[in-house]
């Protein structure tokens, strides 16, 4: 059975704290791609998903969600480097 995280137990299994990530509007993703001189179909093979769906991040159309948001901030703090494989 799995027990949802809380403060209660992440407090009891040790493990350090679980922080939000931050929401990414189409221009911070836009600068984050430039930032790492990628291509939009790069990142899109990088985060496994459409090329489709990265325009329309970046037109504003639809934002990123649950594991694209979680390695779009992972490439943030990272670089991409860090998906490369």
């Amino acid at each position: 059975m799995h027990l949802p995280l809380n403060e209660h137990t992440v407090r009891e299994n040790d493990l350090p704290a679980i922080q939000p990530v931050a929401e990414y509007t189409s221009e911070k993703i836009r600068e984050l791609r430039e930032r790492h001189k990628i291509s939009q179909a790069i990142l899109a093979e990088l985060l496994n998903i459409s090329l489709s769906t990265v325009r329309q991040w970046e037109a504003g159309d639809k934002c990123p969600k649950g594991p694209s948001l979680k390695l779009l901030n992972l490439i943030d703090r990272e670089g991409i480097d860090i998906l490369k494989g």
